[in-house]
């Protein structure tokens, strides 16, 4: 990718990040002005738009805590995102900082949400008959989708395209 390419390719990464994180936010805004918590609109006949919270992390995990969760939630949101702008600045590969770029952006939305509102607001709610998948949002779909170019890259791609500043190698 040529954006990523330049000069100014951690630039981009940070702004990917933020537009991920912004439109995350725009649709959860959306939501919760136009659904009752709780409302399940039938779109198609495998997918519901929903209003539902979470406190926990992934699939409802530490949903039940008692509050302590969503502190140690936002410490691990911080802690990973420094930990991934850290990654973007040092930009090695282009492709691994794509992907970290969109796993900063989904734990920045539902960073945000943590903070803010005490929950994770879902609204993606996938099924088959009687059987349904967790409910999601785009923060999560950004998580996954960075995850899953991250862990491909790293099974079926060489290291060769390289980002580095030759003068900053040591």
């Amino acid at each position: 990718m040529l954006i990523i390419g330049n000069k100014h390719s951690s630039y981009a990464l940070f702004s990917i990040s933020s537009l991920l994180a912004a439109s995350d936010q725009a649709a959860k805004l959306l939501v919760q002005q136009s659904m009752a918590y709780g409302e399940s609109i039938s779109v198609t006949p495998f997918f519901n738009w929903v209003h539902v919270w979470n406190t926990g992390a992934a699939f409802s995990l530490f949903a039940n805590g008692g509050g302590w969760q969503r502190y140690f939630l936002i410490g691990i949101a911080v802690v990973v995102s420094i930990f991934l702008i850290k990654l973007i600045l040092e930009n090695r590969h282009k492709g691994e900082a794509f992907a970290y770029s969109l796993i900063l952006g989904g734990a920045m939305g539902n960073l945000i949400d943590r903070i803010f509102r005490g929950y994770v607001v879902d609204s993606f709610d996938f099924y088959w008959r009687d059987w349904h998948w967790p409910a999601f949002n785009l923060a999560d779909i950004a998580i996954v989708t960075g995850a899953l170019l991250f862990v491909s890259g790293s099974l079926l791609g060489e290291k060769t395209n390289t980002n580095t500043n030759p003068d900053r190698q040591g």
